[in-house]
């Protein structure tokens, strides 16, 4: 074997492993790709988000449902900066159910999309975030201890610490019950939101626990996930893994 292809079969080796490689990584498992800061605004318009792949998130059993809801396409992205975390959302929809006009309500009884971070897995505590099309949110970080969660409001909710989140839609107006094609939402997570349950900020090889989640509210309740549980959002072993690069 002369030089030329002795390089030629070791490029070609290498080409395989790293494909084979891509191929074994599991579908519990998300690479969160890096990026610096930029402005939320509801469209996902800014070119960071370049970088990040799609994902899909689809319809599951919700809590006493024999059989999941009606699915319409949903997908998101996530990014991470050295202050927070990203996170784009896109959902085709046809109705506007969402009638709550005010932070901290019951979003989850009407549309939302929602976020659960399990950053440090030594302790069963995690954030819980939501965002209604109509752009009101809930944060709040959840104890679940054997079985029993409550959720806790920030008490010091400021520049520093809020999330900074907008809303659009597609087809149609955004008000509530409106006929639509679709929404987005996009918001970014300080990591100062969520002490002290982040023990550091996230670096290449990190790893955190998380899943993502939508509700929609058309003819019927259907709940979506990326990681399955048995009904509940809140079966935070299952959560899927975040993988920092």
């Amino acid at each position: 074997m002369n030089r030329t292809t002795a390089l030629a079969c070791c490029f070609l080796l290498c080409t395989l492993s790293r494909l084979c490689a891509a191929d074994m990584i599991p579908d519990s498992v998300l690479i969160v790709k890096k990026t610096t800061d930029f402005k939320v605004n509801g469209e996902g318009t800014a070119s960071n988000w370049a970088a990040a792949k799609w994902f899909d998130i689809t319809v599951q059993k919700g809590p006493k449902q024999a059989t999941p809801g009606k699915q319409f396409p949903t997908k998101a992205k996530i990014m991470y900066s050295d202050k927070g975390l990203y996170f784009l959302f896109d959902c085709t929809d046809q109705k506007l159910t969402a009638t709550i006009m005010e932070d901290y309500g019951m979003l989850f009884k009407e549309d939302v999309v929602e976020v659960f971070l399990w950053p440090d897995t030594n302790v069963p505590i995690y954030l819980e975030y939501e965002v209604s099309p109509l752009n009101y949110e809930l944060p709040i970080l959840v104890p679940n201890i054997n079985g029993k969660a409550q959720g806790w409001k920030p008490w010091i909710y400021n520049e520093s610490t809020r999330v900074h989140h907008e809303t659009s839609v597609q087809g149609g107006q955004k008000k509530s019950m409106a006929s639509v094609e679709g929404w987005k939402a996009e918001f970014f997570i300080p990591y100062a939101l969520m002490n002290p349950i982040v023990p550091s900020v996230p670096k290449k090889g990190s790893r955190w626990r998380g899943n993502f989640y939508r509700i929609d509210y058309d003819s019927e309740t259907a709940y979506y996930s990326w990681q399955k549980t048995g009904g509940s959002f809140h079966e935070f072993q299952k959560f899927g893994t975040l993988v920092f690069e």
